[in-house]
């Protein structure tokens, strides 16, 4: 019997935000086994993300605020699990302090996470919009933004990674202002994302090479 090719299994992103206007996508075949990959994922700490051309990308981006001499906070760490370990992510009430949410899971396959905000304004203004409220918020005037990791087998012993950025916006005007802004960070995001899965690649080696070893 041939498999139905035309039925794919719904990815968690698409019930998050299934309608967007604006989004990003990159991918890397990882020499590591699915569930090594995933739990490089979930470790990843987004401030562990270096080269010359993402420290460059995160320096312009605090401009803004060094120009208004407004101090550039930055946490001690941007760990992917702390979002979903309610017990390690801090105080998950305060949009400065953390204004991303997790949005879902499914343990060795994907996870989902997701913002609200006025990101095209020069320093960004967040809405705090708890993780059950996401899907159907509408407010006018915001960007909503989600992201996912989604992990796929890819042959014997390699994992095909992919990480998705999506932006659906609430109202004609926001959506015009975004797109004026993503007109000239699409780029940067791309290189974000990129990096993300170069650090997941790197820290998937390591741990596939500590399993073989056991």
């Amino acid at each position: 019997m041939n498999a139905d090719l035309s039925v794919a299994e719904p990815l968690l992103l698409d019930a998050v935000l299934p309608d967007f206007r604006f989004s990003r996508l990159e991918c890397a075949v990882i020499a590591a086994a699915p569930d090594v990959v995933y739990g490089a994922t979930r470790d990843l700490d987004m401030l562990s993300i270096h080269s010359p051309l993402f420290d460059a990308v995160m320096w312009a981006r605090g401009v803004p605020d060094r120009i208004r001499r407004r101090p550039v906070v930055t946490p001690p760490s941007m760990r992917v699990s702390d979002l979903f370990d309610t017990a390690a992510g801090g105080d998950q009430g305060d949009p400065e302090a953390q204004p991303w949410v997790p949005l879902g899971e499914r343990a060795g396959r994907e996870i989902v996470f997701g913002a609200v905000g006025k990101v095209w304004k020069p320093t960004i203004e967040w809405r705090r919009v708890e993780p059950g409220d996401y899907p159907g918020f509408d407010e006018p005037g915001w960007a909503k933004m989600a992201a996912a990791f989604v992990v796929h087998p890819y042959g014997a012993r390699q994992s095909l990674l992919t990480y998705e950025a999506r932006t659906a916006c609430t109202d004609p005007d926001s959506t015009a202002r975004f797109g004026r802004y993503w007109t000239l960070v699409s780029p940067g995001v791309g290189i974000v994302l990129r990096g993300a899965l170069r650090t997941i690649e790197k820290a998937a080696g390591a741990g596939e090479g500590s399993t073989r070893r056991r």
